[in-house]
């Protein structure tokens, strides 16, 4: 057995002799019980400091192209607005209080409900015709009076006011998560739909700029496609295009063999009347992407609750279309293509995500801004070839010397994991050997790096980034956990 002043100076013993004990074992600090552990297989940092980690995926703050930035104070400049400031606030706070429209199906259901109370609660020998009115009575003071908003020219202005810098900035952290994940991909080709002010083609050209050669936006008002080519030519209708290549349209592509690399539909698919009409636009732009189509709204939970839809819509009839053969699968943000726990809980959340960025410099937008938002990424090829690891689900809690993480894990569910120094900082990691001390058959030895790794990466990881941690059931046999030879 050893002796207190043995252990006491093992550790310095140890480092002088590694030569003796051959190869070290790669020691995987524990996060949390049924999570994960830091993913050390394929050497995840090489020679990056951990502040770069490749699970990093946020942006500091976004800013606008200084051509686009000054096409848009031309365009307020010349046709100004009535009162503008004031409509900007009142179409933002209309756009993000949104509700979905309310399908036929559940108005019957909420008519059925309405009149078997009424029955049950009046006088039976009312009327049918007052019983009638009574229920749509209720129905109109109860039920959510959703409107299709028609952009004319001036009502286009004042979204481009309200919405071009913060569009943009969304866009731009979708884009990068791709980039970011996939360096290889250069696309060639993109179709925005519901392009709106054309932000989506300025994140593209911002991020791939070097390979793409054509993009597609189309817009169902002839006001806003007139108004993002003005912003495309510098504010004027004869300048020549800032990007070129952008063509625009008030019709998605008929052939169904028309296939784009970049797919985007953003702030768009909550705009349509009905559930139907998004599943037809989704199955038909499914089809039209050959790797990605990106999918962006509003972070709320009616935004999210759409996303999810869809999301389901494309993952239960992937493969089944003779004209869409070739699997897809989740590619961000969520790390599983099981239903989104964040639904599920007793207290559901929308899963959003916050991008800084800085606004258009009107006179009265000056200060930077976030702009909150929900995403889905889906990706055409084998879900193999996606990391899954972890995602940072909220804003990082940092403490003294721990970290407080909420994860949406592969397995399916929300973990709360606590990362600390002390127990991911210090000796902690095992070894046998009879070579260092034979009077000693278990000695501690110093940490492996990739124990320090984990409390380093949590630590300066934000929300919407990926920890770099594998679940417990794909970690690797270690050496140090293997029993002691008698």
């Amino acid at each position: 057995m050893a002796t207190a002043r043995e252990l006491k100076f093992l550790p310095t013993f140890c480092r002088s002799c590694r030569s003796l004990r051959g190869p070290q074992p790669r020691a995987y600090a524990a996060l949390v019980p049924g999570v994960s552990q830091v993913d050390n297989r394929s050497d995840f940092l090489g020679k990056k400091p951990h502040r770069k980690h490749p699970g990093i995926l946020h942006l500091p703050h976004v800013q606008l192209p200084q051509a686009l930035a000054n096409a848009a104070q031309f365009l307020l400049l010349e046709r100004p607005v009535h009162s503008i400031e004031k409509q900007v606030k009142a179409l933002t706070n209309y756009l993000w209080s949104r509700h979905l429209p309310v399908e036929p199906e559940e108005l019957q259901r909420r008519a059925a409900y309405l009149e078997k109370k009424f029955l049950e609660n009046q006088d039976s020998t009312q009327t049918e015709e007052k019983l009638r009115e009574a229920v749509l009575h209720a129905l109109r003071k109860t039920t959510y009076h959703w409107q299709a908003l028609s952009y004319n020219e001036e009502l286009s202005l004042i979204y481009m006011a309200a919405r071009l810098d913060g569009g943009f900035a969304a866009v731009s952290r979708a884009f990068h998560e791709i980039q970011a994940r996939v360096p290889e991909f250069q696309p060639q080709t993109l179709i925005d739909f519901g392009s709106g002010t054309g932000s989506v083609a300025w994140a593209a050209h911002s991020t791939w700029g070097q390979s793409l050669r054509e993009y597609v936006c189309v817009d169902s008002s002839a006001a806003m496609l007139s108004l993002a080519e003005k912003l495309l030519k510098g504010g004027s209708e004869s300048g020549r295009p800032c990007i070129p290549g952008v063509f625009f349209r008030q019709f998605l592509p008929v052939s169904p063999k028309v296939q784009f690399d970049v797919v985007v539909s953003a702030f768009a698919l909550s705009e349509l009347p009905s559930r139907a009409d998004r599943i037809e636009i989704v199955r038909n732009l499914w089809r039209k992407t050959s790797r990605f189509m990106v999918l962006v709204e509003n972070g709320t939970k009616a935004g999210h609750q759409l996303l999810m839809d869809v999301r389901s819509l494309v993952l239960q009839e992937k493969g089944k279309s003779p004209l869409d053969p070739e699997p897809g699968f989740v590619f961000a943000p969520c790390p599983h293509e099981l239903p989104c726990p964040q639904l599920s809980a007793s207290k559901s959340l929308a899963c959003s995500f916050s991008q800084a960025y800085h606004p258009v410099p009107f006179s009265w937008n000056k200060k930077p801004k976030e702009e909150m938002f929900s995403m889905v990424i889906l990706a055409k090829g084998s879900p193999k070839d996606a990391n899954r690891w972890p995602r940072i689900t909220q804003p990082v809690l940092k403490r003294p010397r721990h970290v407080h993480c909420h994860l949406c894990c592969p397995d399916g569910h929300m973990q709360h994991a606590v990362v600390t120094a002390r127990r991911h900082g210090r000796y902690r990691s095992y070894d046998h050997s009879e070579k260092c001390h034979k009077n000693l058959q278990l000695m501690l030895t110093p940490l492996s790096p990739c124990c320090r790794d984990l409390y380093r990466c949590a630590r300066v990881s934000s929300w919407g980034d990926l920890l770099p941690v594998i679940a417990p059931s794909e970690f690797p046999a270690s050496p140090a956990e293997e029993p002691p030879e008698s």
